[in-house]
C-alpha cells in the first residue's frame, strides 16, 4: 500500500492517539488507556474502511479540535460524535465536513475540526494513524509518557503517518450516527460493598449524582448523597486491583469513576464496578450531567455485552457507499462494509 502523511498544524486541546488500549501490563503498573469511547472508535474506522480485527489508531478529540494538513498522498477520513470540521482545498475552496460520514482528502488540503462540547469524539483515517507501537499499542498514556507521538497530546508540528487510498476510488461511506444505551448506568456491586453501610449501599442505587468538573481520561468525580463507610477505618483498604469502570468511595463519601487511563492498584473501597457494556458511555460523560446507577449481575452483564455487539452488528450493516455530487440513489448498497470488509 502507498503511504500518505499528515502534519498536525495545532494540536487543539486534549488530543491524543488511541486506540483499543495496551493489555497485558497491569502487573507491571501500565494502565490499558485506549480510547475512552470504544464504540465511536469502531465507527469511526468502519466510516473510513478499516477492518474492525486491524485495532487501527485515530486521533481522540477532548475540547479544541486539531487542525491538519496532508503533506503526501490522498487519504479518506471521518468523524464521530458530536464534532464536525471545515475542509479547505488547496485551490481555496473550502467545504462543511459533518460526522457520519467519509471524505476524501488530497495532498495540501488542510482540516480545522470544531470545538467538542464534552465527551469524546473521534477522527480516523484510512488504514490508521500509523505511529510506533509501544507495548503492543499505539494508545498515549501521557502520565508514563508513551504511545502516540513521544507519549504526549497532539501538538503542532506532529508527522502521522497512514495509508494512502487509490485515487481512482470515489466511493464515500456513510452511516447513521451511534446511540448509546439510555438509562442507569449499570454496575456489578463490590467487591468492597461490605465496607460501606447497608442504607448507603441503597442510596448509591437510589440517587441521582452529579457529573463535577473534575474528569480527565484518569476518573471522573461525583457530587451526590455521602455514602457512608461502615467506620472511618473502613474508607481505606490495602491497595488492591482496579479496572476501567472501577467505582472507589473516599472518606468523604463522594464516588469516584475510574476511566481509561486509571492506575492499576488503589487504596479506596470500591462499592461497584461499571459492566463492559457501559463502559464506552462514561467517555461521553460532561461535567454538570445526571448519572444513576442499577445493580446487575454477572448473567445480565454478559447479555449486555451480547446485546451491544448485536447493535454494533446492525450499526455496522447500515454503512453504505455514497457518490460524491452524486445525485444516484445509493439505499440498495447498505451493508457494503459488513460484507466487503473495505
Amino acid at each position: 500500500m502507498m503511504s500518505a502523511l499528515i502534519e498536525i498544524t495545532d494540536g487543539g486541546i486534549g488530543n491524543s492517539i488511541q486506540d483499543a488500549g495496551r493489555f497485558g501490563f497491569r502487573h507491571m503498573g501500565i494502565t490499558v488507556s485506549g480510547a475512552l469511547d470504544q464504540m465511536l472508535v469502531r465507527c469511526a474506522n468502519a466510516l473510513v474502511g478499516n477492518p474492525p480485527e486491524a485495532d487501527c489508531a485515530c486521533i481522540e478529540i477532548r475540547a479544541a479540535g486539531p487542525r491538519l494538513m496532508v503533506l503526501e498522498g490522498a487519504l479518506r477520513l471521518a468523524l464521530a460524535g458530536d464534532i464536525s470540521a471545515v475542509l479547505t482545498r488547496s485551490d481555496g475552496s473550502s467545504l462543511d465536513v459533518v460526522a457520519w460520514q467519509s471524505i476524501t482528502l488530497e495532498t495540501q488540503d488542510e482540516l480545522e475540526v470544531s470545538y467538542l462540547p464534552g465527551g469524546a469524539a473521534y477522527l480516523a483515517v484510512s488504514g490508521g494513524i500509523d505511529s510506533p507501537r509501544q507495548l503492543g499499542s499505539r494508545s498515549t498514556y501521557q502520565r508514563a509518557l508513551i504511545g502516540g507521538i513521544d507519549g504526549r497530546a497532539i501538538m503542532a508540528g506532529n508527522l502521522l503517518p497512514c495509508t494512502s487510498i487509490n485515487r481512482a476510488d470515489h466511493r464515500e461511506f456513510k452511516a447513521p450516527p451511534w446511540s448509546h444505551a439510555d438509562g442507569p448506568v449499570r454496575v456489578m456491586l463490590g467487591p468492597q460493598q461490605g465496607h460501606f453501610k447497608a442504607e448507603s449501599v441503597d442510596r448509591f442505587l437510589d440517587s441521582v449524582f452529579q457529573v463535577t468538573p473534575q474528569l480527565d481520561r484518569m476518573g471522573v468525580r461525583l457530587e451526590g448523597p455521602a455514602l457512608e463507610h461502615i467506620s472511618p477505618a473502613a474508607a481505606d483498604i490495602v491497595s488492591d486491583g482496579v479496572t476501567p469502570g472501577t467505582i472507589q468511595v473516599p472518606g468523604n463519601g463522594q464516588p469516584i469513576i475510574l476511566l481509561a487511563d486509571c492506575q492499576t492498584v488503589g487504596g479506596y473501597p470500591k462499592v461497584a464496578t461499571v459492566i463492559t457494556a457501559d463502559l464506552p458511555r462514561l467517555g461521553q460523560l460532561r461535567p454538570g450531567q445526571s448519572i444513576r446507577f442499577q445493580a446487575v449481575d454477572a448473567a445480565k452483564a454478559k447479555q449486555a455485552l451480547l446485546d451491544r455487539e448485536a447493535q454494533w452488528t446492525q450499526w455496522a450493516s447500515k454503512v453504505v457507499f455514497s457518490v460524491p455530487d452524486s445525485s444516484e440513489d445509493d439505499s440498495d448498497l447498505s451493508g457494503v462494509w459488513v460484507s466487503n470488509g473495505e
